[in-house]
């Protein structure tokens, strides 16, 4: 299990890495974060569940199960959900909510499929799946509906940046 938590986090870090990249040459030509706050604290929340959820599963010597295999499945979907958005987004996404001068709205790949797949179809999963994976039953409880509060906020900060900036939104 120590070795999925590893890579599962050597993997959100590459992501994070394509992510700053983005956000700095989004920004460098005139783009605008919103919901910066919001965005720190799904940070801070997405970093704080992954560390629960890792040491709950030490804490109980959390061995490879059904629970596991059903976790890890879980997380796999959402890890592939994550590549189609990387890929449907291209250099527009990051994990922060910028829009830039050029912003295109895109409705194809993924997202002819979820308005918000990021979200939906990538972030929940992991997280449901990391949990489930690590044995971090209790992390999940109580750490998922806080993070879901976050991302509801997050989705309407979203929402209306999209409808603003898109008639046809």
């Amino acid at each position: 299990m120590l070795l999925f938590a590893v890579a599962a986090v050597l993997f959100r870090l590459a992501t994070l890495a394509v992510s700053i990249r983005n956000e700095k040459r989004l920004k460098g030509a005139g783009a605008v974060e919103l919901g910066a706050a919001n965005s720190r604290l799904l940070a801070v929340a997405h970093t704080a569940f992954y560390l629960a959820a890792i040491a709950e599963g030490s804490l109980r010597g959390a061995a490879f199960d059904w629970i596991s295999a059903a976790g890890l499945a879980i997380y796999a979907f959402g890890m592939i959900s994550l590549l189609l958005v990387l890929r449907a987004l291209g250099p527009q996404w990051t994990v922060k909510l910028i829009l830039s001068l050029e912003h295109r709205l895109v409705s194809g790949g993924i997202y002819r499929y979820a308005r918000h797949p990021n979200y939906v179809l990538n972030i929940l999963p992991e997280l449901i799946g990391f949990a489930l994976a690590m044995h971090g039953f209790v992390t999940l409880l109580a750490g998922l509906p806080f993070y879901c509060v976050l991302l509801w906020r997050r989705v309407r900060q979203e929402e209306d940046a999209m409808k603003e900036k898109f008639s046809a939104y």
